[in-house]
């Protein structure tokens, strides 16, 4: 009887074992990525006012449209001189994946220099397309990005520029 409630519990434990390799089944999954071109952005113009007049006592200013047309804004302290000068949006290409949308962002402010530290303060930037690109069936797009230029009453006359320039950023959405 002994024997038998042995043999009973061993061929109850093979066969406990038994189910449990047959409880598990494997499959394989294959792997794959799609590497895309990566955007890049190259500036090929850059921004200039052109020639301002300003006023010894109101301040105003200076509106450049990402189309590089010149306006004036605030109380009147700029004025736009006959002989504009050389007047033009900044211009980049942005390149990658063909058909890709991507956004973009605008620096908020930036300031430019004379050689005498004087400075006037660069804000509000805009851009053409506004906040998102789409990238030609060749992969390309032209962004032009305007500013507005704050003059101060009395701005001291020079050349004012900015040797850091200012950062325009695309990212793929």
């Amino acid at each position: 009887m002994k024997n038998i409630v042995k043999s009973i519990a061993i061929t109850a434990a093979v066969l406990g074992f038994a189910n449990s390799t047959f409880a598990q089944a494997s499959a394989t999954a294959s792997v794959s990525a799609n590497i895309v071109t990566p955007i890049t952005i190259v500036k090929t113009i850059d921004m200039h006012f052109g020639n301002l007049a300003v006023s010894a006592t109101v301040a105003g200013t200076a509106i450049m449209a990402p189309g590089s047309t010149r306006s004036t804004g605030g109380a009147g302290g700029v004025s736009l001189p006959a002989n504009t000068g050389t007047v033009s949006a900044a211009t980049f290409t942005v390149s990658g994946e063909p058909t890709y949308t991507y956004s973009i962002t605008l620096p908020s402010v930036a300031t430019i220099t004379d050689a005498s530290s004087h400075s006037m303060t660069v804000n509000t930037f805009t851009s053409n397309p506004s906040s998102t690109g789409v990238l030609s069936g060749g992969g390309a797009q032209t962004l032009t990005v305007g500013a507005t230029l704050n003059v101060a009453a009395g701005q001291a006359s020079g050349t004012y520029s900015n040797s850091t320039g200012v950062p325009v950023t695309v990212n793929y959405n």
